[in-house]
């Protein structure tokens, strides 16, 4: 009996956990597509960059040694938004 009971124990185990979602970047920029346009935009060191799904989020500094946020779209490249910390 137990060695019946431990085989369907473990299948239904295997069965009821979810399925980890992969995420698909087949049309994605590259993070170093990304960090092209952030450093158009100014930032000429980077203190961490983020995938969010649709976006890559940039920090870093300007050559003034301020900090500042882009935000770029992760389709078209283009800049979604800018924070400058004055």
């Amino acid at each position: 009996m137990r060695k019946i009971i431990l085989p369907i124990v473990a299948a239904l185990a295997l069965g009821a956990a979810t399925p980890a979602m992969a995420f698909d970047s087949g049309d994605q920029m590259s993070m170093e597509a990304a960090l092209d346009v952030a450093t158009g935009v100014g930032i000429t060191t980077v203190s961490d960059t983020e995938f969010l799904g649709d976006e890559w989020e940039i920090e870093g500094r300007d050559r003034l040694g301020r900090w500042m946020k882009v935000d770029v779209d992760s389709r078209t490249g283009e800049i979604r938004n800018v924070d400058r910390g004055w």
